[in-house]
């Protein structure tokens, strides 16, 4: 299979991936949060391994910023991934992305 899935995105879903969470970490300001914290309306970032043939703005590999509640969750060969729309996507990272405000005019 190697590093292709076996699945097709369809529509404007877009199938990313998660980082695995490190348990515990600091805030900016050198406070330890424990990993059993629940932070309220915290956004996500995650790694784009598909796409559907009508998402416009995002690429496979792209980083994206999402909001956990917008999200589905799915297994694919044993590994959690999450399948979003691309409307729910609230910022893009990629090296691609030039000095641009995303605005569409």
């Amino acid at each position: 299979m190697g590093d292709k899935l076996p699945i097709k995105m369809l529509h404007d879903r877009v199938l990313a991936r998660m980082p695995r969470e490190e348990g515990e970490r600091k805030s900016t300001g050198g406070i330890l949060i424990p990993a059993t914290a629940q932070v309220a309306k915290r956004l996500f970032w995650g790694e784009v391994v598909g796409i559907g043939n009508h998402v416009r703005a995002i690429k496979v590999g792209d980083r994206v910023l999402f909001s956990p509640d917008d999200q589905h969750e799915v297994e694919v060969s044993g590994e959690d991934y999450l399948i979003l729309r691309e409307r729910d996507i609230h910022a893009v990272a990629a090296s691609r992305i030039e000095e641009s405000t995303g605005l569409y005019l």
